[in-house]
């Protein structure tokens, strides 16, 4: 007798069901797994998950090498934040800024930093037939840039609807030109030209050291939030950051800013007049001032003698009476003794 024929038939068919359960189990995960998940250009297995960005990097490499040396990139990893975080007990909630696919109901996240996916969301199945979806608008940027975005709504672009993508880059968290005047200028084409401006442009002042002024920072923020300057108005504190010793208000720098404009608006001829009158006003004091030093020295002269003389007067008056004093009191001892 065969070894098969000794094997009873009920553990046979529970062989053979085990094994073509298994058989089928590994065909079905060997055609979905791709041979190399990370150069295969396939979508991702499953558009709900978070492929990471360098998947992104396959396609977009130029933006990926723009964005690995961004804030965006080195949010989790900075040194700032890490002890800002560990000084207030590494809260989780500051995780959902800080990495991308944070899930808050197991305080699990997907990959350190704002990756692509942080913004344009988990990579979709469909992707890149179809163009991920993302809302380019300030209110992307203040699901976590929350202080600068209130900034933002209370400052002129805000009520003219100037979205953050108009100034920024947001893969290179960079301005949109190589400095903030030229930036400022691609809009604003006419710079103001009062006395403000102008002296602070020679000077070689960017837009950005007076219209978007904070005072500075000698430590981390607190709990990450600081001023930004979003608001775009200046304040009295950017004209005392540079003019501590001669300004410390705003009204003594507008009032000083009229007085040199109306200068500037005046004619040479009829600064040329006021410089002769100021001179001859100042002749004319020069003249008064001899003449009362002269008058001055004539009175002290005439007080002098006059008060000399009563004091020479009562001294010799003093000297005097003791000399009469003295003779009769020799004579009265003269005749003491005759006696």
């Amino acid at each position: 007798m065969r070894l098969i024929d000794r094997i009873p038939i009920r553990s046979r068919v529970a062989f053979g069901l085990a094994f073509l359960v298994c058989l089928l189990a590994g065909a079905a995960f060997g055609a979905l797994q791709p041979a190399d998940a990370s150069e295969s250009l396939a979508p991702h297995a499953q558009g709900d998950d978070y492929a990471g960005p360098e998947r992104c990097a396959v396609c977009h490499e130029e933006l990926f090498n723009l964005w690995q040396s961004t804030r965006h990139a080195n949010a989790f990893s900075s040194p700032i934040f890490q002890q800002n975080w560990h000084e207030i007990g590494d809260e989780f909630e500051c995780l959902s800024c800080h990495t991308t696919g944070y899930d808050p109901a197991i305080n699990t996240y997907e990959h350190e930093g704002v990756t692509c996916e942080a913004c344009h969301g988990p990579l979709q199945s469909d992707h890149p037939i179809d163009p991920m979806p993302i809302r380019a608008d300030a209110e992307l940027c203040a699901t976590c840039h929350k202080t600068t975005t209130d900034e933002w709504r209370a400052s002129l672009h805000g009520q003219e609807g100037v979205q953050c993508q108009a100034c920024h880059d947001p893969h290179a968290q960079q301005p949109k030109a190589e400095g903030v005047t030229e930036l400022c200028s691609n809009c604003h084409k006419e710079r103001g030209e009062s006395y403000t401006h102008g002296t602070h442009a020679d000077a070689g002042l960017e837009c950005s050291n007076c219209h978007m002024f904070t005072d500075p920072r000698f430590g981390p923020p607190v709990e990450g939030l600081t001023a930004t300057g979003h608001t775009f108005s200046v304040g009295s504190q950017a004209c005392v950051g540079c003019h501590q010793d001669s300004v410390h208000t705003r009204d003594k720098i507008l009032s000083l800013s009229g007085e040199v404009t109306e200068l500037s608006n005046l004619e040479i001829e009829d600064l040329q007049q006021r410089v002769q009158e100021n001179a001859e006003v100042i002749t004319e004091l020069e003249t008064q001032s001899d003449t009362r030093l002269y008058v001055g020295l004539a009175q002290g002269g005439i007080v002098g003698l006059a008060t000399g003389a009563v004091a020479a007067w009562v001294v010799s008056r003093g000297l005097r009476v003791v000399e009469v004093e003295e003779a009769e009191d020799q004579q009265e001892d003269g005749e003491e003794d005759q006696d």
